[in-house]
């Protein structure tokens, strides 16, 4: 296998054959496909997310991201009558929102969406987002006020390789376990594949804690710079209760479910805040410090998220991992099969 430069994005590229992209989850969840790998052994075993606990060490301490899902995909139409379809990324200041818009608006567009819902263009920023304002009957609303409208009229946003309309389903399927706070875009995918049944066993087992991170519409965002060094990387907001920071404070061995965690765990190592804004980029030149072990999907390539999980075993390992997963025909993707990386 040639040598891959750590620093150039072509490194984190695979072929991944259209089929093995996960359209739909498994039934059940945790008789997804699970590839083991031990960084100690050097070794890969292939097993079923059900056994995941029969792999951790004893005195593992588990850190889950409870953030909700929001019904964040709306469909509406401009003034002028043209139709729209925007998806709503992260409350700003002033009552003012991060959004992105399908088809192209000016500042000081209206768009007009069902039970009397507006939007107001206020700018266009350079990566693509709009910033804009909602009312409500001529009202300007927050963000509470808008998440009870989205309940109503909005779509699980499902990311773009799913390629279908969302369904009623995928309103818990899309959605882990443990959802608590509203906020997020995109599923923390890791966290897709617990039962009722296996979650209970995992935590009689093991010890387990909370972090959230609401995951924005950026995750998906490739990197577009030859050297990944020179990505601008996105920022999502997080909060770490006090519990959880004392587990991060101390020396005990940690499991990450999903990269939102691990981000949000190294975020507060490097930092020390225990809420505020996440922009970490994890990669082979900036690796993690504190978490031990990670559970996490497979992604898509030449994204950051493979270069995180590149953090932990290097980019040539990572690609070989891919490559016999595909091999192996695991299902890829947000509904697709796991990892762990002890």
């Amino acid at each position: 296998m040639k040598t891959l430069d750590p620093l150039k994005v072509d490194s984190y590229d695979y072929y991944l054959p259209p089929s093995l992209i996960a359209k739909e989850p498994a039934n059940p969840p945790d008789s997804a496909k699970l590839l083991v790998y031990d960084r100690k052994k050097d070794s890969v075993t292939h097993t079923i997310f059900k056994e995941l606990g029969s792999f951790l060490p004893k005195n593992t301490h588990i850190i889950f991201n409870n953030t909700k899902v929001i019904k964040a995909r709306i469909f509406g139409k401009k003034s002028s009558g043209g139709k729209v379809e925007l998806l709503l990324n992260r409350p700003l200041k002033n009552h003012t929102f991060s959004v992105f818009i399908r088809g192209k608006v000016k500042p000081k567009t209206i768009l007009l969406f069902d039970l009397g819902l507006k939007a107001k263009v206020i700018s266009l920023e350079e990566d693509g987002s709009r910033v804009v304002e909602f009312y409500l009957q001529e009202k300007k609303i927050g963000f509470e006020g808008l998440l009870h409208i989205l309940d109503k009229i909005g779509h699980i946003p499902l990311p773009p390789y799913i390629d279908r309309e969302d369904k009623k389903e995928d309103e818990t399927n899309y959605q882990p376990l443990f959802a608590q706070k509203a906020g997020a875009v995109a599923a923390p995918t890791a966290s897709l594949h617990f039962t009722k049944e296996l979650l209970e066993k995992i935590k009689k087992e093991f010890d387990t804690k909370f972090v959230t991170l609401h995951v924005g519409a950026g995750t998906f965002k490739p990197v577009e710079t030859e050297n990944i060094i020179e990505h601008k990387m996105h920022s999502e907001y997080y909060e770490i209760p006090k519990d959880t920071q004392k587990l991060i404070d101390s020396e005990a061995k940690i499991l990450a479910v999903g990269t939102t965690v691990t981000r949000t765990v190294e975020h507060y190592t490097k930092t020390k805040k225990p809420l505020g804004e996440c922009d970490l980029f994890l990669n082979p030149l900036n690796p993690p410090r504190r978490v031990n072990h990670i559970l996490t999907n497979f992604h898509l390539p030449k994204s950051t998220l493979i270069m995180l999980v590149a953090s932990f075993i290097g980019v040539e390992k990572t690609i070989e991992l891919y490559k016999l997963a595909i091999e192996k025909k695991y299902r890829f993707y947000s509904y697709g099969d796991a990892m762990l990386i002890l």
